[in-house]
């Protein structure tokens, strides 16, 4: 019965995973082939995604979409281990047909809503790093904690990736996900130059769980009533 469980979930991540990337990474390439559009808008396509799809299939799959929240959730024993590897795949799996859709779209004569720095690389790792914390420490605190309001989790992540997004965007394309930067990657040629997204956000997640786990200063079943102790 475990195994009838399972599947729905990896096709979950899958599909969660390819409309973050088709929204997100397509708002992008349209900002960068059309003049007219309002690339100031971005951000809130990159965090309207996320909300939505979560809305849509958190209650399934937890609505991880992100290698490194996938992980960082494995850290802290919040998610199981034999799970892992299937989570990974259908994400990275999702990123990469979206870009493929946005190829068969647009062609090849744009960047695919491809990640780079326009900061130093240490800069830009930091800055890498500092979003993915601040995302995940957001998703474990309202996917994890009884205290928190969990009906507006879409709404409080969502808005978290569009404030990193507004802010990072200019220094780092905010990416805070190794599938998001994955498949723009594999097909804007930038590839080998890509690992900094890959292990920055993994990072950031990791402290930003091992964070909030430290400051969460209750067990699950204890009260909850409001701070710590």
């Amino acid at each position: 019965m475990k195994v009838k469980h399972v599947f729905p979930q990896y096709i979950s991540e899958f599909i969660g995973t390819f409309f973050l990337i088709f929204f997100g990474c397509g708002s992008m390439i349209l900002a960068e082939v059309n003049p007219n559009y309002a690339g100031s808008f971005v951000p809130i396509i990159w965090g309207g995604s996320v909300s939505i799809m979560i809305y849509a299939l958190g209650h399934i799959s937890g609505a991880h979409f992100n290698p490194a929240v996938t992980i960082a959730f494995w850290s802290v024993r919040r998610f199981p281990g034999k799970r892992v590897g299937g989570y990974l795949l259908s994400q990275s799996l999702g990123a990469v047909l979206a870009s493929s859709v946005h190829f068969l779209i647009w062609g090849a004569s744009h960047q695919f809503g491809a990640t780079e720095f326009s900061v130093s690389m240490g800069v830009g790792f930091l800055v890498e790093v500092i979003l993915s914390f601040a995302l995940m420490f957001v998703i474990i605190s309202v996917a994890t904690d009884s205290r928190a309001v969990g009906e507006l989790a879409g709404i409080a992540i969502g808005s978290t990736v569009a404030l990193c997004a507004f802010v990072g965007g200019p220094l780092t394309n905010a990416s805070m996900n190794p599938a998001r930067s994955l498949g723009p990657a594999l097909f804007s040629g930038g590839i080998l130059e890509v690992w900094p997204y890959f292990l920055a956000p993994v990072l950031g997640t990791l402290m930003g769980a091992k964070v909030y786990e430290w400051i969460r200063c209750q067990k699950d079943q204890e009260s909850d009533g409001p701070g710590c102790c």
